[in-house]
């Protein structure tokens, strides 16, 4: 386990790094990137920005310097026979897919340094629209984690609403109709504009993901004293604001889940959970654009 850094871009991308599930081999290469960038930082060979922000860490601007310098060798952080030699170009290529791997992580499109850039995906198409319906479907047959349950319910729900993560965000159980068959969305235009209601009506799928989900934020809610809104986070975190002796307000589980968070946990999922990588596209924003071109056709 890396020690702590005091570099806060450092401790977002150590939370980040143990929110991503990879196997044992894989975690080991991450904190190999995780520790040259924390003392590429230290001495100052990234732009200062890069030390406060894990988005500005893993800009071109700061992993370019990054790069070239863990490659010199530089940052190892042990000699080998008295000097630091270059690293080796297995050594390179594992590092430009762990860079590559921690954006895509961020919702950032890969850069594959050294290599030439690799476009975006497209949105999906409606035959891969329903390939991750029969997968959300196929989770449910068995056992899953509180956040694979959340996710699956966020995405069967996306599925039906084509509902904006900031419109996600806002729904409460109230909104939610008898045996959960409709849904309440308030749709909010992006750049502002009127905000007009609807009621949708909900899948099979979105049913049943939704009565597994309700069932674990109703513990998840009791230990914070009780929100209306529909998801939840499931882990003690932190406001993010310090005070004038460096300390924060500690949050438990089971309080109101923000929009990054909802959006965190969709790039954190497409990377864990089977299958979905293969059907979801690196934003939240691209399925939904998706979803609503698919509604669009099938009205028409």
């Amino acid at each position: 386990m890396p020690k702590s850094s005091k570099f806060s871009a450092i401790t977002a991308l150590d939370q980040l790094l143990d929110r991503l599930g990879v196997g044992a081999a894989r975690r080991r290469q991450l904190d190999m990137v995780r520790g040259e960038l924390d003392r590429a930082l230290e001495r100052g060979a990234l732009p200062v920005s890069a030390r406060r922000s894990l988005r500005r860490l893993l800009e071109e601007e700061a992993l370019g310097p990054y790069v070239r310098l863990a490659e010199s060798g530089a940052l190892r952080h042990r000699r080998v026979e008295g000097s630091l030699p270059p690293t080796s170009e297995a050594t390179n290529e594992i590092r430009r897919k762990c860079v590559d791997l921690v954006r895509e992580a961020l919702g950032l499109p890969t850069l594959h340094l050294g290599g030439g850039e690799i476009p975006l995906q497209p949105a999906p198409e409606a035959a891969t629209l329903a390939a991750l319906a029969r997968q959300l479907d196929q989770y449910l047959a068995r056992p899953m984690s509180p956040a694979q349950i959340r996710l699956t319910a966020v995405l069967a729900l996306e599925l039906d609403t084509a509902a904006r993560s900031g419109e996600l965000v806002e729904l409460r159980t109230t909104d939610l109709g008898e045996a959960n068959a409709v849904v309440y969305v308030e749709r909010r235009p992006q750049g502002g504009g009127t905000v007009e209601g609807e009621w949708v009506e909900t899948s099979a799928l979105t049913r049943a993901a939704l009565d597994r989900w309700l069932d674990v934020r109703e513990g998840l809610v009791q230990r914070a004293h009780g929100t209306s809104k529909l998801w939840v986070s499931l882990w003690m975190n932190h406001d993010g604001v310090l005070d004038d002796e460096g300390h924060t307000t500690i949050r438990p589980p089971g309080m109101p889940l923000e929009e990054n968070g909802l959006i965190t946990s969709y790039r954190v999922g497409r990377l864990r959970y089977d299958g979905l990588r293969q059907l979801l596209p690196l934003k939240l924003e691209a399925l939904r654009r998706a979803v609503d071109a698919e509604r669009q056709r099938t009205a028409a």
